[in-house]
This record gives structure tokens, C-alpha cells and sequence, in this order.
């Protein structure tokens, strides 16, 4: 076991911003995506992990402060001065000298960049400045806050895919913070998903999409005709313009699909669909909530 959460609460002022009751585990090499809406607890839980703010409760680890590190969603840097002297001030090298430096720069395409002013980054040209000084440190433990916000839809999915690609033979534990669904179904093995401070559910992506989904899910436009033609079949909670239909086993599967493609509606199948699979396990959460 890498870290372990024993319960931990946070409270800014009067306001509880975390809560976790029940223990959460990371462990050695595990790729977790912390997942949530906005105010949703997954920074405080980044920063209560690090020590960086005052909580109740016992975090268990015998890591070093050493041996994290840490990307945040906003980073301060000397503008006016070179991105080359800015890196080599902070990494303590020379980048001419330093191999793992320069393979680094090259994979993420960023040697055009090394003579630039800060302030003249794109954002995009920004994270990787950033993921690079991270990815430096070889941390046991590496937490990733919320890396591609205020990125367009290609340039997050580029930026992750390079992310995935490089840790993907490597044994580090990473925490990747974030509330774009779509990054983590790259990367993370593992999910908590966090809602209003508290944790919704906590465990293997493939184990967690069995609970609250099922086999595998169909996804079809929300149309009148399209509730209609699958009224019999079992409905997830959804996105409002979508239909999600859950397949217990492939019979059901089979039965759904050949009426979807014989009344020539377009669907899309997934094991794996976590924005599906967190509505589900919220309102399973609550619903039990409710219960007692």
C-alpha cells in the first residue's frame, strides 16, 4: 500500500469543502482519476495529501514529501525570462548536459519553445512547460491538477494522449485530477469519484462500470421515436439528449442491438463510459443516502 486515507475532513471556515468516511487506498503503480464537478472537493483532496492545508483525520504514507510531486492548475513563473533559463533555474542543470532533460523536450515537441518568453506561451505550451519540470522529479507519487483547463477539446486530448504514452512502461503511482470525463478513460485504472466534498464511489474502472452499468452500455440519441422503439429495455441516468440502455449479458445485447440496427438507429456500445457510469454512481449514492 502506497497511501491510505483514514477518514479526512476539511473545512474552510464553517464549510465542510471534504469528507471521506470510509478508508481510500492508493497503491503501488495504480493510475487514479479523481473525477468531479466543479467545487466538487478534488483540489482540497490534492492539497490535503500534500499537507498543504489543515485537516481532521490520518493520512497514512511512508513517502516523503520528497518523493511527490505535483502539477496545480495554476502555476507562477517569471514571465519576461526565457523558458531555457527559467527550466535550467528551477531543475538546477544545464539542458545541453542533462539526456533525460532533452528526451523530455523532444517527446513533448517542445524545443521550438526553449527561446520564448513565458508570457509568449500558448496555454497548451504552457502545461507541457510544466508537465516536463513534474515529470523531472521521477516522484513515487505524482499528482496531476486539472492539467488541460482552459484548453480546446484537441489539444487536452493530445496533451493526454503524450501523458499516457509516457508513463505507460513506467511504475509510478499517478493521481490525475480532473472534470473532463474523456481524459481519464486513457489513463486511469482506477476512479473516485467525488461529489459536494464526499466520496460517490471509490474502486477499479472495469469493477465500477459492472456495478452501476452493467456489462456494457448502448448509447443512442434521445428522440421520441428512439424511447419508443427501446421502452423494454432497461434505461441508465444520462446525459438529457442521450438514451443509455444497460446490457446485463450479451443475449440482452444482441436482442437490443439487432433491434437498434434493423430500425436503422445509430448507438454506440462502451464497457467503459465514465460520465455514464459517475451519474449512475451518484444517484446510486444518494438514493442510499436517503434509504437510511
Amino acid at each position: 500500500m502506497l497511501l491510505r486515507i483514514n477518514q479526512l475532513l476539511v473545512k474552510y471556515g464553517d464549510q465542510t469543502a471534504l469528507r471521506i468516511e470510509s478508508p481510500v487506498c492508493f497503491e503501488w503503480g495504480e493510475r487514479i482519476g479523481v473525477i468531479g464537478s466543479n467545487g466538487a472537493g478534488k483540489t482540497t483532496l490534492v492539497k490535503a495529501l500534500l499537507g498543504l492545508v489543515p485537516y481532521q483525520g490520518k493520512v497514512i504514507t511512508e513517502l516523503t514529501p520528497e518523493q511527490m510531486a505535483v502539477h496545480m492548475q495554476s502555476n507562477r513563473y517569471v514571465r519576461t525570462m526565457s523558458v531555457r533559463h527559467i527550466m535550467e533555474t528551477i531543475l538546477n542543470t544545464r539542458l545541453r548536459k542533462d539526456k533525460e532533460l532533452q528526451r523530455l523536450i523532444d517527446f513533448f515537441e517542445f524545443g521550438s519553445c526553449l527561446d520564448k518568453r513565458f508570457a509568449a506561451l500558448s496555454g497548451g505550451q504552457k502545461q507541457k512547460f510544466t508537465i516536463i519540470l513534474v515529470m523531472m522529479q521521477k516522484a513515487e507519487l505524482t499528482f496531476y491538477d486539472e492539467v488541460t483547463s482552459g484548453l480546446d477539446f484537441e489539444t487536452r486530448q493530445r496533451l493526454m494522449e503524450k501523458m499516457a504514452e509516457w508513463y505507460r512502461d513506467k511504475e509510478n503511482t499517478l493521481v490525475v485530477v480532473s472534470h473532463y470525463y474523456e481524459e481519464l478513460e486513457q489513463l486511469a485504472d482506477k476512479l473516485l469519484i467525488l461529489d459536494q466534498g464526499r466520496v460517490i464511489a471509490c474502486g477499479k474502472k472495469e469493477e465500477l462500470f459492472r456495478a452501476y452499468c452493467g456489462k456494457a452500455i448502448l448509447i443512442l440519441e434521445n428522440t421520441l421515436s428512439n424511447r419508443d422503439l427501446v421502452r423494454d429495455f432497461t434505461a441508465l441516468k444520462s446525459p438529457d439528449h442521450l438514451i443509455a440502455l444497460s446490457c446485463a449479458d450479451r443475449e440482452e445485447e444482441e436482442r437490443i442491438t439487432s433491434i437498434l440496427i434493423r430500425n436503422n438507429v445509430n448507438f454506440k456500445r462502451s464497457n467503459s463510459d465514465i460520465e455514464i457510469m459517475s451519474i449512475n454512481a451518484k444517484e446510486a449514492f444518494y438514493e442510499g443516502r436517503e434509504d437510511k
